[in-house]
């Protein structure tokens, strides 16, 4: 297959490029820093865009089988003004290039896996979040107002999609939770740095659910979706056992062996926010999200469970170092 990844110079793209690849499958990668000497030598082939305009990289998707958009700004930032603009232009002006370029092509990708996030989901911890009956975040009364941005830019990143006519190509979209791979730089490898410094306690109330999924996992997910045709529409891509922080915590400190961990509480996190530059809804929304339709379409979960797929993880991350 050739497979065709916008935005795939990141933690999440790099997963999938590094994967297929192995497979004996073409893979292109479309990034803005394709010319930049930050990103190092790749063993596929990177094509540069500005995500936002049609050019000479829109003859890469002509025959090509998949499509797997993953572009958009990184969002561990403070949300102001100018980064809430190019959160917002990245993903939102991506998906309607793409949209242009498919409609000029004669031999369209036969499917397009478009990125989402489960964070368009409510902050709750009453019930889970799937795909059928999840609440859409936005107007939950506990949580604050600053928290909504997050929930527009998903709900305007779908819209987006929806909008795209490419009646030969299937149209997925990847609720996808916390991708945890043992690469340096990636969210589970700043959890573990936190417990191995030993302040991977409780975070606010240890109560607020963390949805996530193995890189294998996703791996195979991203896979069977492209295989089942007859998938089209939102996917939840998270593990079926979200768990509470402070469960989470500790499953991930007795995995590499660390028996305590500072807890940081609600306000010192708002502290630390500001002086990492990030924001604190990262960490204390609720994100109680299940893979109701993979599930039901029968995919199976190799580290569905957080306790063994930490163990593998830590075990990765330590052999690797």
């Amino acid at each position: 297959m050739k497979i065709i990844i916008p935005g795939g110079s990141g933690q999440v793209g790099t997963i999938l490029a590094r994967h297929f690849h192995r497979e004996g499958h073409e893979v292109v990668v479309i990034s803005r820093n394709a010319l930049s000497a930050c990103v190092k030598p790749a063993a596929w082939r990177i094509v540069g865009w500005d995500g936002q305009t049609l050019g000479a990289w829109a003859a890469e998707l002509e025959g090509a089988d998949v499509l797997i958009n993953l572009a958009g700004r990184i969002v561990n930032c403070r949300y102001n003004r100018r980064n809430r603009c190019e959160i917002w232009a990245s993903r939102t002006r991506s998906v309607r290039v793409l949209g242009e370029a498919l409609a000029a092509l004669a031999e369209p990708p036969r499917v397009w896996l478009q990125a989402g996030t489960a964070t368009i989901y409510a902050h709750r911890f009453d019930a889970p979040n799937d795909e059928y009956t999840g609440i859409l975040g936005g107007t939950e009364p506990d949580s604050p107002d600053k928290w909504r941005f997050s929930i527009d830019v998903a709900r305007s990143w779908e819209g987006e999609f929806a909008l795209v006519e490419a009646p030969a190509t299937r149209k997925v979209v990847l609720r996808s939770a916390m991708t945890m791979s043992p690469d340096r730089g990636g969210v589970f490898d700043y959890l573990l740095w936190l417990v191995r410094m030993g302040i991977g306690g409780t975070a606010g109330s240890g109560q607020q659910y963390i949805s996530w999924i193995h890189d294998m996992d996703f791996i195979n997910a991203i896979q069977f979706l492209i295989d089942n045709e007859q998938i089209s529409g939102a996917v939840n891509i998270a593990a079926p056992h979200p768990l509470p922080n402070k469960e989470f915590m500790a499953q991930l400190r007795s995995a590499w062996g660390r028996r305590l961990g500072l807890p940081v509480y609600a306000w010192m996190l708002e502290i630390g926010a500001v002086l990492l530059q990030t924001e604190s809804e990262l960490v204390l929304k609720s994100r109680r999200v299940v893979p109701a339709r993979l599930v039901e379409e029968g995919f199976k979960f190799h580290h569905g469970d957080w306790k063994t797929a930490s163990i593998d993880l830590c075990q990765r991350w330590r052999t690797q170092g």
